[in-house]
């Protein structure tokens, strides 16, 4: 399940970062690809497209810095919803 959310995330982002194939490990703020408008957007996507919702508490750089660390957090919440 962790590389087809990786690679729907990547497939969103790539709409947005054009030229460039991005690396799931590759930091897409220190990159200069994301700044705090678009990283709404990517919130928003994260929690339409697999149906979680980001708390408060996960709104931190390290959760959305690279493909691998969103498909994380994602895969986090949605154990914790299946727990529920």
């Amino acid at each position: 399940m962790d590389d087809e959310i990786k690679e729907k995330i990547k497939t969103f982002l790539s709409r947005f970062i054009r030229n460039h194939d991005l690396a799931y490990d590759e930091d897409i703020f220190a990159s200069g690809f994301i700044n705090s408008m678009f990283a709404m957007q990517l919130v928003m996507f994260v929690e339409k497209e697999f149906q979680i919702t980001v708390e408060n508490e996960d709104l931190e750089i390290e959760n959305f810095s690279t493909i691998a660390a969103l498909a994380n957090l994602v895969e986090r919440k949605s154990q914790m919803l299946a727990r529920v």
